[in-house]
């Protein structure tokens, strides 16, 4: 890149988004790696010179806001949320109310505070592009995912919105949705700890997406010329027809 510029990753201590912050970062960006966890993303940023770690809470405005200040006017070109999850795998009749309410939190409302953040920075330099992070599950549900597809299906939505009403502006707004992707920590979340039910996703799938895979998409979209736009990319491991639909290596 001709000028050097700046990336924010939500999410990034672990899975997508460290994988996407290591990316982005050997191709020259200089990556705001922002989540929670901050002794994680000190170790990434360890990593690579070109990794920035800030804590970052999207379920909170002050936290988003201390970002912004942060950033200040620094050209911040690209957003990626890559911040939320799945909390449950209950049917809908089971489900607590709280988890769909916290995965929506995460995943929706998050996605909105981090956009209203950084689009008036993106206008500022006249350059933007935002990626969100969503699944399979915002395309085709399937059963005990309700409150994951509810959430992916709203993230979804937001993307489209965002291209309707940001259209002329030089704001690119690009969706990537992942199938299955072997990650250490997003089943282990899902079924709370239960190791034995998390391992059994990907019980049989000889090659699963990994971190890295998803990142790769992610670059390539975001290095693009910037009149090219990716509105949605839907990847998925060679053996996952749909969501609920997976070939299984039987087990000898």
């Amino acid at each position: 890149m001709s000028t050097r510029e700046y990336a924010v990753i939500t999410g990034a201590s672990s899975g997508i988004g460290a994988a996407t912050a290591r990316a982005l970062a050997d191709n020259g960006y200089h990556v705001i790696a922002a989540a929670r966890r901050i002794d994680k993303l000190k170790e990434l940023a360890a990593s690579n010179e070109n990794i920035e770690a800030f804590e970052l809470d999207v379920t909170d405005q002050v936290s988003v806001d201390a970002l912004v200040a942060h950033l200040g006017s620094a050209p911040v070109s690209i957003l990626v949320h890559s911040a939320g999850g799945a909390f449950d795998a209950d049917s809908v009749m089971d489900s607590d109310p709280a988890l769909w309410q916290k995965t929506f939190d995460i995943n929706v409302v998050g996605a909105v505070r981090m956009v209203k953040a950084l689009t008036p920075i993106f206008r500022l330099h006249r350059k933007g592009h935002i990626v969100l992070i969503t699944s399979t599950a915002a395309h085709r549900t399937y059963e005990n995912g309700g409150s994951y597809a509810a959430a992916k299906f709203g993230e979804a939505s937001l993307v489209d919105t965002l291209r309707l009403e940001l259209n002329g502006e030089p704001i690119r707004i690009s969706e990537i949705a992942p199938g299955i992707v072997k990650t250490e920590e997003f089943a282990n979340i899902r079924y709370k700890g239960n190791t034995e039910a998390a391992a059994k996703i990907y019980e049989g799938i000889e090659k699963p997406l990994i971190a890295e895979d998803v990142a790769e998409a992610i670059r390539w979209v975001v290095m693009l010329p910037d009149h090219f736009n990716v509105d949605s990319m839907l990847i998925k491991p060679l053996a996952q027809a749909v969501s609920h639909k997976v070939y299984r290596k039987p087990i000898r």
